[in-house]
């Protein structure tokens, strides 16, 4: 069963409002912004993409593939995802997340769902619209210790610009056990909608 937060009073809102100080907030707002504004200083941790024989990337796709693998590997960033549309879309066998908001959740909820993400291998097979990956990943449930490794087909589409309209991530065509189902389940389609979203908003690039 889902649990809400319960909405703060009005006189308790108001008297929070006044303890924060001008400047701290308009620094806040203003950094949040900032980050909104530009993609740049990404900070893509993920230098060497690695590509099949006869497949060679532009710089700029480069660069978002780059950007896809931090944020499978758990690594996601205000920049990063300011390559995605608004409206872009993530789906994978057991999650549809469309919108920024909820792409972005699914993004944050990664590092509190498993406690090692470990990209094993990948290799970037076809430079078009969408650019296909294969990617091979191991993670670790956190609060069980259970390990899963997923094999994956990452199709990156970019719209006419160069942004990202949608992530799919395909599973060697079939779910993983129902450990790693339900944690994503429950973590990425209930509180990553709402919690996660919060942080993603907030967070230093």
């Amino acid at each position: 069963m889902l649990s809400y937060i319960r909405p703060f009073a009005t006189q308790t809102t108001s008297q929070t409002l006044r303890t924060i100080s001008k400047p701290t907030f308009t620094s806040s707002i203003s950094k949040i912004t900032a980050a909104k504004m530009s993609t740049g200083n990404l900070n893509i941790e993920t230098k060497d993409v690695k590509t099949a024989p006869g497949v060679k990337l532009s710089e700029e796709q480069n660069k978002i593939v780059g950007s896809v693998l931090d944020l499978f590997a758990g690594r996601p960033s205000l920049p990063k995802l300011r390559l995605w549309r608004d409206d872009a879309t993530f789906t994978d066998p057991i999650t549809i997340a469309e919108g920024r908001d909820k792409y972005s959740a699914q993004w944050y909820g990664l590092q509190s769902a498993f406690s090692e993400i470990e990209r094993l291998n990948h290799q970037v097979k076809d430079a078009g619209n969408p650019i296909l990956m294969d990617l091979r990943t191991r993670y670790v449930i956190k609060g069980l210790g259970k390990e899963q490794l997923i094999q994956s087909e990452v199709a990156i589409h970019l719209d006419a610009e160069g942004k990202i309209a949608k992530v799919e991530d395909k599973w060697d065509g079939k779910l993983p056990d129902s450990s790693i189902a339900n944690v994503s389940h429950s973590t990425w389609s209930s509180c990553w909608d709402s919690y996660a979203n919060v942080l993603y908003r907030l967070s230093d690039t």
